[in-house]
């Protein structure tokens, strides 16, 4: 996951620059990260970012 423009997107290549977050591709651990601000925290980031893009993705796999 990296964070661009205040949302959370999946980036399961690693390819998209800046820093990343890795994330089981389970609802649950969606979940579990939004409720701890994980994101928040391994991203550096001074909000919670949107997570809808990433929410469409894990429910996806």
């Amino acid at each position: 996951m990296v964070a661009e423009n205040g949302r959370l997107v999946p980036d399961p290549r690693h390819r998209l620059p800046g820093r990343g977050a890795w994330l089981h591709p389970a609802t649950g651990c969606l979940d579990k990260a939004e409720r701890r601000s994980a994101f928040v925290r391994a991203l550096r980031l001074r909000s919670r970012p949107e997570v809808d893009v990433v929410r469409r993705w894990v429910q996806e796999q």
